[in-house]
């Protein structure tokens, strides 16, 4: 399934209000549902495809960093990349994609990196 290549705007009334900053601490189970509702009710009245529910979830998961990087582009086009991001944070989101961004241990980090450790001399062949 393709995407749009621009993404709509939402309408005001549907615009998802950005979650109450907390400095040092987590959501409670309760607040980080409640959030979660909204932005799917969102989703749900936006009337338009957005990529986490067009796509395989698992790619919003991925373990490749060419796979992170194909996610991040997909949450490029959608509407709601604002208030997903906002959201993840706030709930510390411990892995995967979220509004654009890769969070690893609740924290976003700018690139997947591949397993294992590189090498400390080049390779002659």
């Amino acid at each position: 399934m393709q995407l749009e290549a621009h993404a709509p705007s939402v309408p005001p009334s549907q615009k998802i209000p950005k979650p109450c900053s907390t400095e040092d601490s987590a959501l409670s189970p309760l607040t980080a549902l409640t959030a979660l509702t909204a932005l799917d009710d969102a989703i749900e009245n936006l009337g338009v495809a957005v990529p986490c529910r067009s796509y395989d979830p698992e790619v919003f998961f991925a373990e490749s960093p060419a796979d992170v990087e194909y996610a991040k582009s997909l949450c490029r086009t959608c509407p709601l990349i604002e208030a997903c991001l906002a959201g993840a944070k706030e709930r510390r989101e411990p892995w995967g994609v979220w509004g654009g961004e890769l969070f690893v241990q609740g924290v976003v980090v700018a690139r997947k990196r591949p397993r294992g450790r590189p090498r400390k001399n080049p390779v002659t062949a």
